[in-house]
């Protein structure tokens, strides 16, 4: 099993930027794929970002594409994602999850590992 811990979150205004990260531990972080998602208060969770197991494939939401970054360091067992130009549509809760498969995962009933997850909040 891995657990997993995200911080990072905040209060900002919008076009601005923030870092989210993941704190991994238990098992080999590098074991999994990681995924980004987030949810808004009356909303499904939402997919923002993949990154493969060794961290050579990334996906995103179409919404987030060119304005996110999702990244890893297996060595320090932490994922990352950058948010930068932020907007109000971006407010959520962000969580990060785990699969300990590589492949195409865009579902959050296809994971099997979450944080908590920590809030974003973007003024305008």
């Amino acid at each position: 099993q891995v657990q997993l811990v995200e911080s990072g979150g905040g209060l900002v205004q919008a076009g601005d930027s923030l870092r989210l990260s993941c704190a991994a531990s238990g098992r080999t972080f590098s074991f999994y794929v990681m995924g980004w998602f987030r949810q808004a208060p009356g909303k499904e969770r939402e997919f923002v970002a993949m990154i493969s197991r060794n961290g050579g494939t990334t996906y995103y939401a179409d919404s987030v594409k060119g304005r996110f970054t999702i990244s890893r360091d297996n060595a320090k067992n932490m994922g990352y994602l950058q948010m930068n130009y932020l907007r109000p549509d971006d407010a959520a809760m962000y969580y990060c999850a785990a699969k300990a498969l590589d492949g195409y995962y865009v579902q959050a009933r296809q994971y099997d590992y979450w944080g908590q997850g920590t809030q974003v909040t973007v003024s305008s």
